[in-house]
């Protein structure tokens, strides 16, 4: 009995059609993925905001006043206690300034204090840069430039 040499496997031109239909996916979901990525990563960036405002307001209600630094918000070094300099509000990641693919500042302002958030790696991890103030209201602007006080509000 004779077998017939299409029952041995698939032809070399058969793998090859089949591996180019996979590429060709890939090429299109790749790009989609990526974005999707990057938004996750500034909507990680807005709560992170929020939880620095969340941290912001127990802290003033603990100790009088705004605190300054991220630091002071983050957690105390070594398994010290908590206190003024460090509150451990925050999680220590983001006290060290960077969560997720941006980077975080905390600066004092006259009465109160500012947060900047940029991306790590702009087009990348973010394609916009936050800022927000003792006023809670978070604002976005799409581009390499820091948000200010003037950009739009994150809706």
């Amino acid at each position: 009995m004779k077998k017939n040499r299409r029952q041995f496997g698939f032809s070399l031109i058969e793998l090859l059609i089949v591996i180019a239909i996979i590429l060709i996916i890939l090429a299109v979901a790749m790009p989609k993925l990526g974005k999707a990525r990057m938004y996750a990563q500034e909507m990680a960036a807005i709560q992170a905001i929020k939880t620095l405002h969340t941290g912001e307001t127990q802290y003033y209600s603990q100790f009088g006043k705004y605190a300054t630094t991220l630091a002071e918000l983050g957690p105390p070094t070594g398994g010290g206690t908590a206190g003024p300099a460090t509150a451990d509000l925050i999680p220590e990641d983001l006290a060290l300034g960077e969560k997720q693919g941006y980077k975080f500042t905390l600066v004092a302002s006259p009465g109160g204090y500012v947060i900047n958030a940029a991306p790590v790696s702009f087009g990348t991890s973010g394609s916009r840069t936050f800022y927000s103030d003792q006023s809670m209201v978070i604002r976005h602007h799409f581009g390499q430039e820091p948000a200010t006080n003037s950009s739009d509000t994150v809706k």
